[in-house]
């Protein structure tokens, strides 16, 4: 009984070391890869401009209309 508890400890130790190396070695290429992109695509900032206020009316009528239509058949 003592050799299978010392077997399965063994067991468990080396399986949870190769997980452990597997991780440690998949966190190092997936920056690896990172630093790569980075360095050969970088990224190009480009300004993002909102468009919230500058709504044409008629959009804006349309869209209140089929609000107003959509609650009024359901009950909202």
């Amino acid at each position: 009984m003592n050799e299978m508890m010392s077997s399965g400890i063994e067991i468990m130790l080396v399986g949870m070391g190769i997980v452990f190396l597997f991780l440690a070695m998949l966190i190092v290429a997936v920056n690896i890869m990172s630093t790569v992109i980075q360095r050969f695509f970088p990224q190009i900032q480009e300004e993002i401009t909102t468009t919230a206020n500058t709504a044409d009316p008629s959009v804006v009528a349309a869209i209140s209309v089929a609000v107003h239509q959509y609650r009024s058949k359901h009950k909202l």
